[in-house]
Order: C-alpha cells, then sequence, then structure tokens
C-alpha cells in the first residue's frame, strides 16, 4: 500500500503494494487487470498519482504535507474518491497555487502528470545539488576551521617555547635601543631654512608668478629654471602652504608635497622597480605579499604619482629624468591615473582582493600638479612635457641677495658678525646654499676660539678666510670694471646655464712689415663661432675706418681661453678691433653683447637677462644691448644703465671716450 493512501485512507481500490510505487510516464490507456481473490482492478494511471504523492511525501515530509495541503485549500480534493480531483489537488500542491479551480479532462491527465514529474524532477535535482554543495562548504569550513585552529597553537607554542632570544640578539636588540635614544641636533640648513615666502630672498618676480599659478581656482604644472641654491624648493613648498588657504583654490588643508629627485629615479621596462609611476610584485619572481603569493595573485605597488594624488609632486633636477620616463610620465599627466599590467592577473579569478582588481582595472589615481626644478637648459627636457607646464626662470643671487641671506643666518644662528664678513661672504659665492655653509663652518671656528661661549659668537673676518682656505674656496668674481680706459681692450658678456659672465677680450694690432701681408691670429680655443665673428668684425672695420686689416699684424685673444658658444661677441670684437688700430681708448665700465653683420648692424641675441647679471657682478655700470633685446630686460636692472643700439656706430659712440 502506498504512503499516500495509507495516510489519507483512500478507497481500496486506489491500493497498491509499496513495489508497485514508481515513478514513470502516465499512460493515456488503462489496462485492465483480472479480478483475483487478493488483487482488484487498478489502472496504470492510478500508479502514477499514487507515486506522485509518494514522492510529495517522501519530499515534504508526511506531516508537512498535510499542513500544506491545508493552507492550499487541498487537503479534501486529495482524499477524494475523484480521480479528476486529485490531480487539482496534485496540482496545487505541486504548484503551490491555492487558486487553481480547473478540474482537469480526462485525457489531460497524463499531460498534467508529466508536467507535475518534470516540475518535481528539477526541484529533487536542484535540491540534490543543493545538499551536495553545502556538504562541499561544510567540508571547507571545518578545513578552514582546522588550519586556523593549527596556527593558533603554533602561535601559542612559539610564545610559550623555553627557546627564547640568545643573549647575543638581546645585547644587539639593547644597542639598536640605546641608538635610537642618540639624537643629534637638526642639520644647519634646517635650521635656517626659510619659513615663509619673505625669507626667500632675491625671487620676488618668481614667487609671484608661482603664487599666480598655484593659487588660481585651475592650478598649472610648473617647470622652475635657475641656479642650484636660490630657492625653488622652498618656494614651491611654501607657495602650496599659502595656497591651501585660499578658498578658490583645489588643494585641501592637508594637500601632500611629496619631493623626489630626477637624478635617482631611473625607467624599469620590467616594471618592478618603479617608485615613480608604481610597480607590480609578481608572485613568482618579484616576491607579492605572502598570502597573495601563495595565491599566485600580483600586488600592484603605487608610486609617488599616487602618494601626491590632491597635491603636488615635486621632482627636483627634472632635468636629469631618463627619458622614456618623461613620456610616461606625460601620461600619467594626460590620464589623472596610473596603470598597471601583469601577465599573472586573473580578472575572473574569486580570491583576487577587491583592491587589486580595482587598481589593475581602474588604475591608481594620480590628480597632481607637477613642479619640476631644473639647473639645466630646457633642451634636456621632452618638448612635449614642457608645452604642457608653464615655465619660471628664478634669478641668480647678487652679492647684495647674498649679504641678506648671510646676516638673516646670522640673527637665527644669534651670532654676530664683525666688519664686511657678509661682503666677504658674498665674493665667494652667488648660492645662498653655499654662502649659509660658509658661515656655518666660520661660527664653529669662532665658538672654538671663543671656547664654547655659545652666548657671545662673534664672526670676524678671519674666521672666513680660514674657512675658505681650508675648503680651497677662490673668490667668484675675478673680473672687476675699472674707471680708467685701456686701448684695445673690452668686456664682452657670456652665459653658461643660467649664470652670466663677463669675457675679458683684447686686441692688438702692428703695421704689417710688408703691406697688404698683414698677419691675423685669434685663439682657437674660443670656438668657431667666436672666429667668425672675427671674421665678420673685420669686413665691418674696413667699412667704418677705411684701414684695411691685411695691413696690419692682429691679434686677438680671448682671456682665459673659454670657449664661445655663439655669435654674441662680434660687436664687443669689433670695438676692439677698431680700438687696436686707432689706438683709440675703450672705457672699463662698460660691457657689450650683440651679433655684428657685415653691414655694421647689432643684431639681437639670448641670455640678455643672464648677460645683465653678470656684467653686475663685475662691477659694470652700464650696459649695451641689441635694440631687439630692450624688451627682454627692465632698464634699471641690478642698477645698470641699458642703451638699446642698432648700428656699430651707436655702440661705438658709448665705448670710446671721444670718437
Amino acid at each position: 500500500m502506498s504512503i499516500f493512501s495509507r495516510f489519507f485512507k483512500s478507497k481500496k481500490k486506489s491500493r497498491t503494494t509499496k513495489a508497485a510505487v514508481k515513478l514513470q510516464q502516465p499512460n493515456i490507456s488503462a489496462t485492465k487487470v483480472e479480478n483475483t481473490p487478493e488483487e482488484i482492478v487498478v489502472e496504470p494511471i492510478d500508479h502514477d498519482i499514487d507515486a506522485l504523492y509518494d514522492i510529495l511525501v517522501d519530499i515534504e515530509g508526511a506531516d508537512r504535507l498535510v499542513l500544506k495541503a491545508s493552507k492550499l485549500e487541498a487537503l479534501t480534493l486529495i482524499r477524494s474518491n475523484n480521480r479528476n480531483q486529485r490531480i487539482l489537488g496534485l496540482q496545487k500542491i505541486v504548484y503551490e497555487n491555492p487558486t487553481l479551480d480547473k478540474l482537469p479532462k480526462d485525457d489531460e491527465i497524463p499531460t498534467l502528470l508529466k508536467e507535475m514529474m518534470d516540475y518535481l524532477a528539477n526541484i529533487m535535482a536542484r535540491r540534490s545539488f543543493e545538499d551536495e554543495l553545502e556538504k562541499r562548504i561544510s567540508a571547507k569550513m571545518e578545513e578552514n576551521h582546522q588550519d586556523y585552529i593549527f596556527d593558533i597553537k603554533k602561535q601559542i607554542l612559539k610564545e610559550e617555547s623555553s627557546l627564547k632570544e640568545s643573549s647575543q640578539s638581546l645585547a644587539k636588540l639593547q644597542q639598536l635601543e640605546d641608538k635610537n635614544k642618540i639624537h643629534l641636533t637638526k642639520s644647519i640648513m634646517e635650521l635656517l631654512r626659510p619659513e615663509n615666502l619673505s625669507e626667500i630672498i632675491g625671487q620676488e618676480r618668481a614667487i609671484k608668478a608661482l603664487k599666480a599659478k598655484l593659487s588660481s581656482p585651475y592650478p598649472q604644472h610648473l617647470i622652475l629654471y635657475g641656479p642650484p641654491g636660490v630657492g625653488k624648493t622652498t618656494a614651491a613648498r611654501l607657495v602650496l602652504q599659502e595656497a591651501c588657504t585660499q578658498p578658490h583654490t583645489p588643494f585641501n588643508a592637508d594637500a601632500p608635497f611629496v619631493e623626489t629627485d630626477g637624478t635617482t629615479l631611473r625607467y624599469d621596462p620590467r616594471g618592478i622597480a618603479n617608485p615613480l609611476l608604481g610597480s607590480v610584485h609578481d608572485p613568482i619572481y618579484q616576491g607579492a605579499r605572502r598570502d597573495l603569493a601563495d595565491s599566485g595573485i600580483p600586488e600592484p605597488k603605487p608610486g609617488l604619482v599616487t602618494d601626491a594624488h590632491g597635491g603636488i609632486l615635486f621632482i627636483d633636477e627634472i632635468g636629469e629624468l631618463d627619458d622614456t620616463l618623461q613620456n610616461e610620465l606625460l601620461k600619467v599627466l594626460e590620464d589623472k591615473r596610473a596603470y598597471f599590467d601583469s601577465a599573472y592577473f586573473e580578472p575572473n579569478d574569486p580570491n583576487v582582493p577587491e583592491y587589486i582588481k580595482k587598481l589593475f582595472t581602474e588604475g591608481a589615481p594620480a590628480d597632481f600638479v607637477l613642479i619640476g626644478a631644473t639647473t639645466r637648459d630646457s633642451y634636456y627636457l621632452n618638448p612635449a612635457l614642457r608645452s604642457r607646464c608653464a615655465e619660471i626662470y628664478f634669478e641668480p643671487l647678487t652679492p647684495k641677495h647674498i649679504e641678506t641671506i648671510v646676516l638673516n643666518a646670522a640673527h637665527k644662528l644669534n651670532a654676530k658678525l664683525d666688519d664686511e664678513v657678509a661682503q666677504i661672504i658674498s665674493e665667494y659665492t652667488i648660492e645662498g646654499r653655499k654662502a649659509i655653509n660658509i658661515l656655518a663652518d666660520a661660527y664653529s671656528n669662532a665658538l672654538v676660539r671663543q671656547e664654547n661661549d655659545m652666548d657671545n659668537i662673534l664672526i670676524t673676518k678671519e674666521d672666513i678666510y680660514t674657512v675658505a682656505q681650508v675648503s680651497r674656496l677662490t673668490p667668484f668674481i675675478t673680473k672687476k670694471a675699472s674707471d680708467t680706459s685701456e686701448i684695445g681692450k673690452i668686456f664682452g658678456l657670456g652665459v653658461a646655464g643660467f649664470i652670466g659672465s663677463v669675457i675679458e677680450i683684447e686686441a692688438i694690432a702692428f703695421k704689417a712689415h710688408e703691406k697688404g701681408k698683414g698677419i691675423l691670429r685669434f685663439n682657437q680655443t674660443a670656438g668657431s663661432m667666436a672666429q667668425d665673428s672675427v671674421f665678420n668684425a673685420a669686413a665691418v672695420v674696413r667699412k667704418l675706418t677705411n684701414e684695411d686689416i691685411h695691413d696690419y699684424d692682429i691679434h686677438i685673444n680671448i682671456i682665459g681661453g673659454g670657449n664661445i658658444d655663439g655669435p654674441s661677441a662680434g660687436t664687443a670684437i669689433l670695438i676692439a678691433l677698431i680700438s687696436a688700430i686707432t689706438q683709440k681708448p675703450i672705457r672699463q665700465d662698460i660691457a657689450i653683447t650683440g651679433e655684428i653683420s657685415i653691414q655694421g648692424l647689432v643684431r639681437p641675441v639670448g641670455g640678455v637677462f643672464e648677460k645683465a647679471y653678470g656684467a653686475s657682478q663685475a662691477g659694470i655700470k652700464t650696459l649695451i644691448i641689441p635694440e631687439e633685446n630692450a624688451k627682454d630686460i627692465p632698464p634699471d636692472l641690478h642698477g645698470l644703465k641699458v642703451h638699446p643700439v642698432k648700428t656699430a656706430q651707436e655702440a661705438l659712440a658709448f665705448a670710446f671716450d671721444k670718437i
């Protein structure tokens, strides 16, 4: 007898043995079985109905099935002797739908039975799969739990182990802790570093430009040019601090200032050692974090561009940065993100942590303002990088600037300076950093000389000279202007990097032993450009003086033998030649720059601003420049009288006492 038949007390004709209860496809035709003393006539479709009820009992359980049938208003139907009502009751239970009320027709019953069997088969298959999955999950949880318990036991055993640290390791630990307690005083550069923008001397124009470009709602990437030791890094840091207080700037109050040096950064094509852009530690070769390596997961390491997100990335000596790295940095500036790549990354691996997946798929944020500083010419920078940056030039420091820096530093050191100490230091350097180092050395000498009396330190000229002798310092300026005019001698101007300098040019002329067979000599070390300037000047001499240089033995010399990279000495060479031939003296308080054309025109040259600085350093009072360079410098720069000229005749008028 079926489970359902016994439970619901159905009529005897629906009874069947347990062996007859099988899940089979319904058969439309009913087969009659002859009556015997033990059996009655049972149609195959009734077997299918009983089998379906038994399956429901197996799935739901007898008690739950009765309760479910009652809730679904199917209890009366499944106890009915009517086959159609029982099928309707089955439908309500199987589909859990109490609203079904249409009695199926006889010819529909086989199809309905098949559909319900398929439906129950799917349910049983799903439950079987869920049971298997649940078993696997439980087994895995148990395995992880055992591993966790094992790790805890190991940790406890390690902590309680009798194998304590050796006396040697404990002694080394004590040495390390003792060293950590020792702190030297901060460096002199840290003590004397400017704390506000007013302490940065001689860079008023550069700082004004820097503030305008960083304190804007749309801050710009910048490249700062200038000689070393003039305050480029400090100015950038202090301007950022000030910009953070402005309500209209995008910088937060805690905006980072990340500083690095281009000389230490190199491009790594393998992508495993790139502190600037970031790198990827693969799990096999580069040793990712242990838990990641065990799972074969690469670990991306964001670089300085991400550390600087929301602030400033300052790259000192950016001109030394590798060309490929400059191109990579350019891409980061455009994308405002740094991307990572690894052959070991599998985006569909469920074990990959979400932050690693995010770094690989979206990249690391890198929205910052780039400030690069360099002591080299713009030629060394990627043109594409330069085109995305505003450029600011920091000016070389004058002796007056150096003196001010020395006086400010002495005040912070609580030291007094003897007369002329600041002025003497300014003769040995044009770098603020170097001037402070000289002062610090002299401070130490004075402290020893005064038997460590730190309350009354007096730095004398002898202290400065002692430092200069020990450090083998030589005066930075060796060429000085004079109020006495000289024949055949003139000051030209050159520039190296961002520092202008005075070039001493001298010429001497003698009547040739044989007319028309004079010799022109010029020191070859000055370079081919300077030699071309000599030939151009020689042509103009004849035009202006009607003198043929071939009637003279002429020797032109660049004192010091320095290489002149450019034609800017042409006008100075012309004036020296005319002075040597005509014996007219040249003023020694003027300096001149400008290319000379064979038609006697003074053509424009580069580096006029830096050359004016060099002239000022040498004590020059008057500067003669090409007319086309007149707008390159203010007329009163460094206290110089600047005279723009268009022709050689105009230059001669300023150079000679009389023409």
